[in-house]
């Protein structure tokens, strides 16, 4: 596939892996179409059986570029009607190179090394399973710049950590060390080599029936479902608002913020 997402095949595997090294995986608007389109690519693959999620190089993902932000305040009432915008699965432009990996009918393991933030913490959380290196660090970022989550989350935090926890997390924008992901539920273990893990892991589930898989998933999925028109109706009201824009200037201006 090449570009800033590539796709490489495995027999039945296949590993989906974020580019971008120099910038730590940080997504564009070229990175949400690219895992769209490498989802919807591999959804249509009738010999897949698994997938691993990955960021090249000793990083998972570290959020959002800071030129989406630009981007976004260039045409912001285009961007707000695009958050808007369902498609027929319900998930947004934004939503879907999240949710897409929640809907593929096959098992999806998330090799987590180094930091997974914002986008990318919401990325992980698609995936069935999380396998993280000890030192990797997390963080649901988007509180720190005056914004919500709006990719998914509400179909995966819930099921993972209490709300009190969830809140914390959304709140605060605070960095979780793995240890403490692995305690509170964000991570399902720590691994020592996590794409070793995610290939183990992988391999074991391929041998299962694909039939009782993808009922497994959707068993679990249909339990605990989220609200994604929600989370699009809240961050359209958020982005470029006054008191947003005050919370991206101070963080930039490495000063305390003045909100109204």
């Amino acid at each position: 596939m090449g570009g800033v997402v590539e796709i490489t095949r495995e027999g039945g595997l296949a590993v989906v892996t974020l580019m971008r090294p120099e910038k730590k995986k940080a997504w564009t608007l070229e990175m949400f179409d690219g895992l769209s389109a490498a989802c919807a690519e591999l959804a249509g693959d009738d010999r897949l059986r698994a997938v691993i999620l990955t960021g090249a190089g000793r990083c998972f993902s570290a959020g959002l570029d800071f030129s989406v932000f630009g981007e976004f305040a260039a045409r912001l009432e285009e961007i707000r009607a695009e958050m808007m915008r369902a498609s027929d699965n319900g998930a947004n432009r934004f939503q879907q190179p999240v949710t897409g990996w929640q809907d593929l009918g096959v098992p999806v393991i998330a090799a987590i090394e180094g930091v997974c933030f914002g986008a990318g913490l919401q990325l992980a959380l698609a995936a069935d399973f999380r396998l993280a290196s000890p030192d990797a660090r997390f963080s649901v970022m988007e509180g720190k710049w005056g914004l919500v989550p709006d990719m998914g989350i509400s179909r995966s935090l819930p099921r993972l950590v209490r709300a009190d926890q969830a809140k914390d997390l959304l709140m605060r924008a605070r960095i979780v060390e793995a240890q403490e992901a692995l305690d509170i539920g964000l991570i399902t273990r720590i691994a020592a080599d996590p794409m070793a893990a995610a290939r183990d892991l992988a391999g074991e589930l391929m041998q299962r029936s694909p039939d009782a898989l993808r009922a497994a998933k959707c068993l679990v999925a249909e339990g605990w479902q989220g609200n994604l028109a929600l989370e699009a109706r809240l961050q359209a009201d958020l982005i470029g608002s006054a008191n947003q824009i005050e919370a991206v200037m101070a963080n930039m201006q490495g000063r305390k913020p003045n909100f109204r």
